[in-house]
C-alpha cells in the first residue's frame, strides 16, 4: 500500500462543490507538489527513509509542479479543466488544481464528480482495485488509468489479460507500461557508484571469522516465489546468517528490529560487512525488481539474485550479481559461492565495477536519465505526480484533437503491461509444517484469479452495476 503526504502551504481554504465551481473563500491552498512516499507491506516500511526536511522557502518558485494560484475574488469553474477522479482514494486529496506542463487538470477523490461532464479519467491503485464498487456504467469518454507498482500477490486478477486490458493507461513495474516504474527503488546512478558503505575486502575476510559468507533478511515468509524453500535447502550446503523472521538464526540489535529500520544507517553497516546477500523477490515477474536487488549494490555486497527473469537487462555491469537461475541446484550455487569466498581475485571481479565507478549497462543509464520522476528527491516529481500528469496530458491531447474535428486517440493497455507467470514451488526437502499451508496457497490462488478476471471482464463489458454475489456466482459457475 502506498501512503503519502503532499506538502502544502495553507494561505487560505479552497472550498469545492461538485456542481462545477471552485469557490475561493477565506484561504487558498497553495500546492507545492512534492511529497514523501511511504509504503507499508506486511508492516514493512518499504521506503524506509527518514522524513525529509522542510523545503527552504526560496526553492518554492523553482519546483517543477506548482499549483495554480487562485485569486480570492475570482471563481474558477471546473468546466474549464478536465477532472481526474481517483476512484481509489490513494492521494487523500479532495481537490487540487494541478499543473502538468502547459496543461492543467482538476484532481480529486470525491466520487460525487463521477457524473460531472468534465470528468475524463478515473485513476485506480491496483492493490485497492476490487469488485465492490466499480464506476459502472462506464461512459464512453471515461478513460481508466491503473497505477500498480506491487507484485501479483497483492491482486492477482490484475495480471491477466481480461482485466489489465480494461485500462487505457498504465504505470507498472513493466518496461512496456505507458509509465514504466522498473527503477522505482533506485535513487540514481550516484548511489550505485558510492563507496560510502563499502567495506574493504580484507576487512570482510577478517569478519568471516564470526560471520557467514551469506546474509538473508526477510520477514515476509513463503511468498509466491517459494524463496524460503530454496534458501532452506541452500542452508544445508553453506552457512547463512538469517536476521528476519523467515528462517531466523541470528538477531539484529534491538534498535534495528523495527521494520522501519531497513534503510537505517546502522542496518546498512551490518549488511555491508557481508560478502554476499540472498536477494530473492517475493514473485518472479519480468522487470519486477525491488530494493532487495538495488540495496546490496549500493552497499558493496554481491547480490545472489532470484526474481525477475529479465534481470540481466538491468545489471550495472555484466558481472555485478550472481544469478540463481544459472545453477541447477542449491548445492551447485553453494559450491560457487565458496569458491568466490576463498579466492579474492574471483570475488573482486563482482565488485570491480563499483570500485571503478563504471556502469556499462546503457539500458539502465538511459532509463534513469529519461524517467520523468525521481526517488527520494524533493527537486523532482515523484512517480504518482508523473502518473497523474501522464493521464492529464493524454486527456488534453485528445481534447485538442477533437477541437480540430479529429477523432481522439484511443489508448489501451496490453497484456505485457502487467504479466507474471504462474507461481511454482521448488522440489526440495519438505517445508516446515507451519509454513506449508501458505506455501501451497499460491498456485490455487493464481488459478482462481484467472476465473475472477474472466468474470470481472464479462460484468464490466455488460456495463451495469453488479453485486458480489453475481461476481462469485460467475467465478464458481463450473
Amino acid at each position: 500500500m502506498v501512503r503519502f503526504q503532499r506538502r502544502k502551504l495553507l494561505a487560505s481554504c479552497l472550498c469545492i462543490t461538485a456542481t462545477g465551481f471552485l469557490l475561493v473563500t477565506l484561504q487558498v491552498v497553495v500546492e507545492l507538489g512534492k511529497f514523501e512516499r511511504k509504503k507499508f507491506k506486511n508492516f514493512y516500511l518499504r521506503a524506509g527513509h527518514a522524513e525529509m526536511e522542510e523545503e527552504p522557502t526560496h526553492l518554492y518558485p523553482f519546483l517543477q509542479k506548482e499549483a495554480l494560484t487562485l485569486n480570492r475574488k475570482k471563481k474558477l469553474e471546473t468546466d474549464s479543466y478536465p477532472i481526474m477522479l481517483w476512484w481509489s482514494p490513494l492521494t487523500g486529496e479532495t481537490a487540487r488544481l494541478g499543473q502538468c506542463g502547459a496543461d492543467a487538470c482538476f484532481f480529486t477523490i470525491n466520487r460525487s464528480f463521477l457524473h460531472h461532464r468534465m470528468t475524463k479519467a478515473l485513476l485506480f491503485y491496483g492493490t485497492d482495485f476490487n469488485i465492490d464498487s466499480l464506476p459502472l456504467p462506464r461512459k464512453a469518454h471515461h478513460d481508466w488509468a491503473l497505477f500498480h507498482e506491487e507484485s501479483p500477490k497483492n491482486n492477482y486478477k490484475l495480471f491477466h489479460k481480461p482485466v489489465i486490458t480494461l485500462f487505457n493507461y498504465t504505470a507498472t513495474f513493466s518496461r512496456h507500461s505507458h509509465l514504466p516504474l522498473t527503477t522505482q527503488y533506485l535513487e540514481g546512478i550516484e548511489v550505485l557508484k558510492s563507496l560510502r558503505y563499502l567495506v574493504p575486502l580484507q576487512s570482510k575476510n577478517n569478519l568471516r571469522k564470526r560471520l557467514a559468507p551469506l546474509v538473508y533478511v526477510q520477514s515476509d515468509c513463503d511468498p509466491p516465489s517459494d524463496r524460503d524453500s530454496y534458501i532452506r535447502e541452500l542452508m544445508t550446503y553453506i552457512e547463512v546468517d538469517s536476521y528476519g523472521e523467515c528462517l531466523q538464526n541470528k538477531d539484529l540489535p534491538w534498535q534495528l528490529k523495527n521494520p522501519a529500520s531497513m534503510d537505517a544507517d546502522g542496518f546498512y553497516r551490518i549488511i555491508a560487512q557481508y560478502k554476499f546477500i540472498l536477494a530473492f523477490e517475493n514473485a518472479v515477474c519480468d522487470d519486477y525488481i525491488t530494493e532487495k536487488f538495488w540495496r546490496p549494490l549500493k552497499l558493496g555486497v554481491v547480490p545472489v539474485y532470484y526474481g525477475s527473469p529479465s534481470i540481466t537487462d538491468w545489471l550495472p555491469s555484466n558481472r555485478s550479481a550472481i544469478l540463481v537461475s544459472e545453477f541447477s541446484h542449491p548445492r551447485e550455487l553453494a559450491s560457487y559461492i565458496r569458491q568466490l569466498d576463498y579466492d579474492d581475485r574471483l570475488y573482486e571481479a563482482y565488485i570491480e565495477w563499483k570500485l571503478k565507478g563504471e556502469i556499462s549497462n546503457q539500458r539502465l543509464l538511459a532509463a534513469l536519465r529519461e524517467r520523468k520522476w525521481g526517488v527520494q528527491d524533493i527537486n523532482q516529481d515523484n512517480y504518482i505526480d508523473a502518473f497523474e500528469c501522464m493521464v492529464c496530458n493524454k486527456v488534453w491531447d485528445n481534447i485538442r484533437l477533437q477541437e480540430k474535428g479529429l477523432p481522439p486517440k484511443r489508448w489501451k493497455a496490453e497484456v505485457t503491461h502487467l504479466s507474471c507467470p504462474e507461481p511454482t514451488v521448488f522440489a526440495f526437502s519438505p517445508p516446515a509444517p507451519r509454513s506449508s499451508s501458505l506455501r501451497r496457497m499460491w498456485i490455487p490462488s493464481f488459478e482462481q484469479s484467472k476465473k475472477e478476471a474472466q468474470a470481472l471482464r464479462w460484468l464490466v463489458d455488460r456495463n451495469q452495476n453488479f453485486s458480489a454475489q453475481e461476481f462469485w456466482a460467475l467465478v464458481f459457475k463450473d
